[in-house]
């Protein structure tokens, strides 16, 4: 399974931008597909991700501000990101499972993603 990221960009704060993940390969093989992000200097951390049959998942810091959405038809997931803050600024990876999970803990920890994309650099600016 191939992962191509894309859609980041400079933005002024309070502003949006949606990021594309677009799977390629064994895309029926996998499950989750999430979102992580990494600020210079600190750990990646988990943003949101979403199962095979659409449920969805997030950190806190983006409830209301991030969704998470997926078009099978296109093997493409979806972060639209609203109302940016400064502190969302990072690159974000996005990032599939080899297998099923059934557990909130699971989507969220970055272990169990097997597949990872080329991260995409979304500045905010204040």
């Amino acid at each position: 399974v191939q992962l191509q990221a894309s859609g980041g960009g400079l933005v002024q704060a309070g502003g949006s931008l949606r990021l594309s993940c677009a799977a390629s390969g064994r895309t029926s093989s996998t499950g989750a597909t999430g979102w992580f992000r990494q600020s210079p200097g600190k750990e990646r951390d988990f943003v949101a991700a979403i199962t095979w049959n659409g449920v969805t998942y997030s950190v806190d810091s983006v409830e209301g501000r991030f969704i998470i959405s997926r078009n099978n038809a296109e093997n493409t997931v979806y972060l639209q990101m609203n109302s940016l803050k400064p502190e969302d600024t990072a690159v974000y990876y996005c990032a599939a499972q080899a297998r099923q999970y059934y557990s909130g803990s699971d989507y969220r920890s970055s272990v169990t993603y097997a597949y990872w994309g080329q991260g995409t650099l979304v500045t905010v600016s204040s």
